[in-house]
């Protein structure tokens, strides 16, 4: 019988989910729910329902994993928590500063509805958090590198979009080259946050608003943009559309380390990606954590996890004999 999901939320990485769902057939969409009027959106799955945000409880016997596309700014701080009172839970919370509150809040909600939380699911955090784990533990005595980019930071972007005056926006991360060439050689440099990227962004602007405050607003905003070189580029949603349409992202986790009595031997542990489309990737990762997440409440797991606390097996459709077989 396949995995329930619902879908909460359908801007890129909603969409990307349904369509992660059509290539898993273990898993199927019921619902998709939406802040806008459900008779305007338009899904591509035949027999899935599109509804309205607020009643999502209702759903709460027909949903096995509701996968959360909300923007990490605003959104799931307060939805997963909320919707951890009435089903197994999927997001992709990616202000890493602020992971340890948002853990809270869910673990709280989910234990106390008996429901699993899965928090922070996607490529960092995510992906390339585990590759940071496993290369920490395989060398302890090393210097941890994450680069991201190029590409575009859906949180960031969305994170512009909602300052006032802001109609559009699309956040370019930018690895410094020299920098990323330096750990790769291993030279174990140390590095600041300003020193391994820049961001740039662009930026379509409501007609009258006051471009020197939006602008004030982007480069000091904390956890985003205060701690890097950051470029404000206003140009019109002619510019943005053509120019900036598609959603590209990648990046690097490097870990450094010794080896030997006498750390004699050198190695470079190296993890990338190279996204076409960041939220469709995104959006991947998610379908596979549903599935995670639906096979330890079932197993009578509550509470919140992330994805160190997911076995890889869990993952998976194939089950622990095919996965020695083929994947050992």
């Amino acid at each position: 019988m396949a995995i329930r999901i619902g879908i909460f939320g359908y801007g890129n990485l909603g969409k990307g989910v349904e369509c992660a769902i059509k290539h898993n057939p273990d898993l199927e969409l019921k619902a998709v729910f939406t802040r806008r009027n459900p008779e305007g959106v338009k899904i591509l799955t035949e027999g899935a329902k599109v509804c309205a945000a607020e009643d999502a409880p209702k759903w709460k016997d027909e949903i096995d994993v509701m996968i959360l596309c909300g923007g990490s700014a605003t959104d799931l701080p307060v939805q997963t928590p909320k919707l951890a009172e009435y089903f197994n839970v999927v997001d992709s919370f990616d202000t890493h500063a602020r992971i340890p509150e948002h853990f809270a809040a869910v673990d709280e909600a989910a234990k106390k509805s008996g429901h699993v939380g899965m928090i922070s699911v996607g490529w960092d955090p995510g992906m390339f958090s585990l590759n940071r784990l496993y290369a920490n533990c395989i060398l302890p005595g090393g210097h941890d590198y994450t680069f991201w980019g190029k590409g575009v930071s859906q949180g960031h972007s969305d994170a512009i979009r909602r300052i006032d005056g802001v109609k559009d926006a699309r956040q370019y991360t930018i690895p410094v080259e020299s920098a990323l060439e330096a750990v790769r050689s291993g030279k174990n440099p140390e590095l600041t946050t300003r020193e391994k990227h820049t961001r740039e962004c662009f930026v379509v602007a409501e007609e009258g608003a006051d471009l020197k405050k939006i602008e004030e607003e982007i480069v000091t905003m904390p956890n985003y943009f205060a701690d890097y070189d950051t470029t404000v580029h206003f140009i019109s949603e002619e510019e943005l559309q053509r120019d900036h349409a598609g959603i590209p992202h990648g990046g690097f986790v490097i870990r450094t380390g010794s080896t030997g009595w006498n750390d004699e031997n050198n190695h470079v542990i190296e993890y990338s990606l190279k996204l076409d489309s960041n939220p469709e990737f995104t959006s991947s990762v998610l379908a596979a954590y549903a599935r995670a997440a639906y096979r330890m409440s079932k197993e009578g797991q509550t509470g919140c996890k992330t994805v160190f606390d997911v076995a890889p097996a869990y993952l998976s459709a194939q089950d622990g004999a095919e996965l020695r077989k083929h994947m050992l």
